[in-house]
């Protein structure tokens, strides 16, 4: 597994941190390969990550940008991508464990705040139970042009 992390200008700080503190715990951690500037632009980034997350089943996301909405949004047009906005430890566990999220992006949180919903992200299987999994499938499927 690899861990792709892109983050606007106003992440830059964090997504550092984050990956100093992903890759002493032997983590693979990949960056951004975007030049960062005070006009970049978040879909950029998210686009971006979420195509390097998508190469991959195995393969996580970690998108930062002001709020974390719009790099969210932006992600999430990419095939095969579920990535969810989260604020706390509790989204990034539902967030993996009921949606499969493959991807979570925040913004505006503290170094000590954003290690905790990595860990929770990073520790929280995928989704096993059956509602879940045909929950997931229907989104799936909708993205491929079935059931529409």
């Amino acid at each position: 597994m690899k861990i792709f992390i892109g983050a606007d200008h106003n992440g830059i700080i964090l997504m550092k941190q984050l990956k100093e503190y992903l890759e002493s715990m032997n983590f693979k951690v990949e960056l951004t390969t975007i030049q960062n500037n005070d006009t970049d632009d978040y879909p950029d980034f998210a686009f971006e990550i979420a195509q390097k997350v998508a190469q991959e089943q195995e393969n996580l996301g970690i998108l930062i940008c002001g709020n974390g909405i719009g790099i969210s949004i932006a992600a999430n047009k990419v095939r095969n991508i579920r990535c969810a906005r989260v604020t706390n430890d509790e989204d990034a566990r539902k967030a993996k464990n009921h949606n499969g999220a493959n991807i979570i992006a925040f913004g505006g949180i503290s170094f000590e705040e954003a290690k905790i919903i990595v860990d929770v992200f990073l520790q929280t299987p995928f989704p096993k139970e059956k509602r879940h999994i045909r929950r997931i499938q229907k989104i799936m499927d909708y993205e491929l042009g079935k059931n529409k």
